[in-house]
């Protein structure tokens, strides 16, 4: 049923496959509402959704265990911004217990295999800016880019997005600053300009954050981006710098494959 890795991959306790029976689906659904703790009757994954994607070029892989049991698993569609298509990845979900084993990036490459399988060299997909160990392994670990930023990503208040573009066919090198300024949590949501370079302080963690500091931290996060993109610079690294504080640098990276100014 459509498409999917060209062959499984196996690793030590699981396979990566797709999600191509009822019941994998199912757990995937179950999965999600349980990750993201999601309670109100109108959020949720569809199982038809999946089984649509599925046939029709999009991505539903996962990684399920030699029981049977669905580990964590990653969904996504075919896209276009008007001036190139590319495969749009709309989560990937990982069991609290399964973590830390390399599920992320494996299901990750599953994708960038449909996606190339189905004609693409892009992929894109969103994160909360705030969650910086999500920020470190979307632009350190895989090299993808942070372009853009979008304001209330979800249509509700705390759901902005910072929208990443991951090249298949050319990854850069990874960053790594000649050296890192000192910070503590009241430097969060500061920026620093250098030309061609820029920084901007946030929470190693979002439960960090003091309700009172909130709204305020994320406000500076959002207006620190928004300079840095308009400036013509991208999201490049995040890197934690102490137990409370993470830092992202900002450079120039050049646009391949065609022009595109929006997500």
């Amino acid at each position: 049923m459509g498409r999917g890795p060209a062959s499984e991959v196996r690793a030590a306790g699981f396979v990566v496959q797709n999600l191509n029976t009822a019941e994998l689906q199912r757990q995937a659904a179950a999965l999600y509402r349980r990750v993201f703790g999601y309670r109100d009757s109108d959020v949720g994954l569809s199982p038809p959704l999946l089984t649509a994607l599925l046939r029709n070029g999009g991505s539903v892989v996962g990684a399920v265990g030699e029981d049977g049991a669905l580990l964590g698993f990653a969904y996504g569609m075919r896209g276009g911004d008007g001036t190139r298509m590319y495969h749009y990845s709309q989560a990937a979900v990982v069991a609290p217990e399964s973590q830390g084993i390399g599920l992320g990036r494996k299901l990750k490459q599953a994708q960038a295999e449909v996606a190339r399988d189905t004609g693409m060299r892009f992929m894109r997909w969103s994160y909360d800016p705030l969650i910086s160990r999500n920020a470190h392994f979307n632009l350190d670990v895989l090299g993808a880019v942070g372009r853009w930023y979008v304001d209330d990503f979800y249509l509700h208040e705390q759901s902005d997005r910072v929208v990443v573009e991951w090249d298949l066919e050319q990854t850069p090198e990874p960053f790594a600053p000649e050296s890192v300024p000192r910070f503590t949590s009241a430097d969060w949501g500061t920026k620093q300009g250098f030309g061609d370079h820029g920084l901007l302080v946030v929470p190693s963690d979002p439960a960090l954050l003091e309700p009172a500091r909130t709204a305020e931290v994320r406000s500076a996060v959002r207006a620190g981006f928004h300079d840095f993109l308009a400036s013509g610079l991208a999201a490049r690294s995040c890197q934690k710098v102490s137990a409370e504080t993470s830092v992202y640098w900002f450079t120039r990276v050049p646009i391949t494959g065609g022009g595109h100014d929006r997500p």
